[in-house]
């Protein structure tokens, strides 16, 4: 009986070893499936490692707080904080769609605004020399620089077994 219950056991050791390596491994196999998929123009597929409603959520309040300070700085405190919030609003939406879609991810990691990661002339790899951290279990975390030199932080969550990318910090 105690060969058959050791039996039973390593196989079933083995299977849940494997699941936690899978897991922990996640966060690196989506930060590669977006490297791979926006080098090969495949952005339409970046939904199977982007959560873009939560990357919205994510970039709505900053974007918010960087245009009300903006305005706030060109007007003095003059104008109300409520008609500031309007105004930041009308001009968030916009610049939110337009960065948390397949166009505006790819764009930001080939473009100029993330430091230059390839040779001159060649798309630019955003990620290719990310600083990972697990922040928790359900957190993980790839730091890049921006082109001026400040952290730019791709928040990746846990989603059932995989990950996906839900947050990007900007820099101040």
């Amino acid at each position: 009986m105690r060969t058959k219950l050791k039996w039973t056991l390593v196989p079933l050791g083995l299977l849940a070893l494997l699941l936690l390596a899978y897991v922990a491994a996640g966060p690196w196999l989506a930060i590669n499936g977006i490297r791979r998929l926006v080098a090969a123009g495949q952005q339409d597929e970046l939904w199977r490692f982007v959560d873009f409603q939560r990357l919205q959520e994510s970039l709505r309040p900053q974007l918010e707080e960087k245009i009300m300070r903006d305005i706030l700085a060109r007007t003095a405190s003059r104008s109300g904080p409520l008609a500031i919030g309007k105004v930041s609003s009308a001009f968030t939406e916009p610049a939110v769609k337009a960065m948390a879609s397949p166009q505006g991810l790819a764009t930001l990691l080939q473009g100029s605004a993330l430091a230059r990661t390839t040779a001159p002339g060649a798309p630019n790899d955003g990620l290719k020399h990310a600083q990972t951290r697990f922040q928790s279990p359900s957190l993980f975390t790839a730091t890049v620089a921006s082109a001026e030199g400040r952290p730019v932080v791709f928040e990746f969550r846990r989603d059932g077994l995989g990950w996906k990318l839900t947050g990007l910090r900007l820099p101040d």
